[in-house]
């Protein structure tokens, strides 16, 4: 069965890497290989924004969050995963037309806030990137193990390998290309894996209800997955690559509600099939993992499926980040500008701690967490950034007031700075809204005050006028 099941897997990374490798072009020039510039009609970008989006997160996260605190907590979490899109929606076109060159959110906090808070959002934006590859390859290591006898770290270097090849050589064209394959895959396998799974669940008990947890404790955390997977996502450069690589303005739009339509749909079944795992009464597992606890009532068979599924959806996440971190240094690098060949070259080397963090085994929920709450502490500063009266004291001082506020509810309950940064690195994985909300709060706050009290120079002179 180890054979059979590294066969299939092989396969499967064989025929991305396929596709990946034929989409490339051989003589496009850097901006094509970093945005493949007004090319992407609504479809394709609406598969391109689920694939990149979904990852292996989606059998861990949205299962527990159901089985532990309901249809509420759920709910927070399919709309905080859907959101971003619906941002880009509104706000897409308006970043297209103030900055049509662009490829990177750190050239629009350039753009409207000088070379220094580049630096600094497309570190922030680095950082989440690759908590979030350390996370996806961890998790594939985990349900490896869990499905197989396959040595868990050959699957994780051969997914970061595999992605490695394509992205370096092909850029976003090749994850783009994968992605629309990738998401009928997934969709297709989730589809399949349900069926059996839910055919072969126990006799509920005549008692079973929801899980459910007090309403105000439901909506303490599903506000703070709203605003945790909302701000995470936003710094997620593989949604900003699309942005530009979108033929135009309704293609864009149009490809983002398709996106974010089935990624609810997605979080959303995940989800409840976590809410009747805990319903049959089955045994959920030390940590809890509801989804794989279904699979172990199903059929043997069903296993290999499943992970292939896993594994498409890792890859679907692993590619658009590889290439979403090579295009922020490369845009990061000034006119000086980078060649193709140095930025598949970054593309690599980045690629090795990220590595080594995985094959460690750490927590995918607090990697996960960690990484959302440093978003959340700036991630409205940079959007204010399209309003005229922002400047970079403005957007520097409320995003370290955001930093600041992420640690303060633990500094006051643990009665030191060391207790608030502990608490504000989630030791026992768990989402608290405390840090987020104080967080999002504070940056808010500062940089509308700011702004208020010391408008940037344009906003003056325009006033003036």
């Amino acid at each position: 069965m180890p054979y059979l099941t590294s066969a299939v897997l092989g396969a499967a990374l064989l025929c991305f890497a396929f596709l990946g490798l034929r989409a490339r072009r051989a003589d496009g020039p850097l901006d094509d290989y970093v945005t493949a510039r007004n090319s992407q009609g609504a479809q394709s970008l609406g598969l391109s924004f689920l694939a990149s989006g979904m990852g292996a997160w989606i059998l861990f996260a949205p299962p527990e969050i159901g089985a532990f605190v309901g249809p509420v907590g759920l709910a927070g979490y399919a709309i905080g995963s859907a959101l971003p899109l619906v941002i880009l929606v509104r706000y897409g076109p308006a970043i297209r037309r103030h900055l049509p060159a662009g490829r990177s959110i750190g050239e629009f906090a350039e753009a409207c806030y000088g070379a220094g808070v580049r630096r600094w959002v497309s570190l922030i934006s680095i950082l989440y990137m690759a908590c979030f590859l350390a996370a996806e390859l961890t998790a594939i290591g985990s349900i490896t193990a869990l499905l197989s006898d396959v040595p868990p770290a050959l699957v994780v270097f051969g997914v970061a390998v595999t992605t490695l090849i394509y992205t370096a050589v092909g850029g976003l064209r090749a994850s783009l290309a994968t992605d629309r394959w990738q998401a009928w895959l997934l969709l297709g396998l989730l589809l399949l894996v349900t069926v059996v799974a839910l055919d072969r669940l126990p006799t509920m008990p005549a008692d079973a209800s929801l899980p459910s947890v007090p309403l105000g404790s439901a909506l303490s955390v599903a506000l703070t997955l709203v605003i945790a997977v909302t701000a995470a996502n936003l710094f997620h450069q593989g949604y900003w690559q699309r942005v530009w690589s979108a033929r135009d303005d309704r293609a864009l739009g149009l490809g983002a509600w398709l996106g974010s339509a089935i990624t609810v749909v997605v979080v959303a079944v995940v989800g409840v099939l976590g809410m009747l795992a805990a319903m049959s009464g089955l045994a959920l597992g030390e940590p809890p993992i509801p989804f794989f606890a279904l699979l172990a009532e199903a059929p043997g068979w069903l296993a290999l499926p499943a992970l292939v599924l896993a594994v498409s959806l890792v890859v679907s996440s692993v590619d658009s980040l590889q290439n979403g971190i090579a295009t922020l240094v490369v845009a990061g690098s000034g006119r000086r500008g980078l060649s193709i060949t140095a930025a598949r070259w970054v593309t690599v080397a980045l690629m090795v701690p990220v590595v080594i963090v995985a094959l460690q085994g750490h927590s995918v929920l607090r990697l996960f967490l960690i990484a959302d709450l440093l978003c959340a502490s700036i991630v409205v500063p940079v959007l204010l950034g399209i309003w005229s009266r922002m400047s970079a004291l403005a957007a520097v001082a409320g995003g370290m007031a955001g930093m600041f506020g992420a640690i303060l509810p633990g500094w006051v309950a643990g009665g030191s700075l060391p207790a608030g940064i502990l608490a504000a690195s989630f030791p026992d994985s768990i989402p608290t809204l405390a840090p987020f909300l104080v967080a999002l709060l504070a940056s808010t706050l500062v940089s509308l005050l700011i702004a208020w009290c010391r408008p940037a120079p344009q906003a003056l002179s325009n006033a003036n006028k």
